[in-house]
């Protein structure tokens, strides 16, 4: 049985691209990938244009909070991937990073957001692709 992989999304505020384009991944991916989001200095709320700009195409991400990130999140994925903001993980061998520049999403507004959401889609689909998920 093959091994599911493990992709964790990381931002400052873990409030807008991550959340974003972990919705876009526990979507898209259908359960063949499992999927963590977490942020250096987490927000208190999501971005209310981030839950609105994702509703918009049928995918909810209201009910997700901003968490911290933790080394243990790190250490279970598989593929790590930082949200164009300067963020430092933990580097543990055997892990694949990727930077996305992305631009931030905080204090735009929707007009704004739709094409950072379209970008993060494409970017999601290229490595579902990737890992053959």
């Amino acid at each position: 049985m093959p091994t599911i992989p493990t992709v964790l999304f990381v931002c400052v505020h873990n409030a807008g691209r991550s959340q974003m384009a972990a919705g876009f991944m526990r979507t898209l991916g259908a359960g063949r990938v499992d999927v963590l989001s977490a942020g250096s200095l987490p927000a208190d709320a999501l971005n209310p244009v981030a839950v609105a700009a994702m509703a918009e195409i049928g995918i909810d991400i209201a009910n997700e909070l901003p968490k911290a990130l933790a080394e243990v999140d790190v250490r279970a994925a598989d593929v790590v991937i930082t949200m164009g903001c300067g963020d430092t993980c933990p580097v543990y061998p055997g892990k694949r990073y990727l930077d996305w520049e992305l631009e931030d999403p905080a204090g735009r507004p929707l007009d704004e957001v739709r094409p950072i959401r379209d970008q993060i889609r494409t970017l999601v689909e290229g490595l579902l692709a990737e890992l053959g998920s």
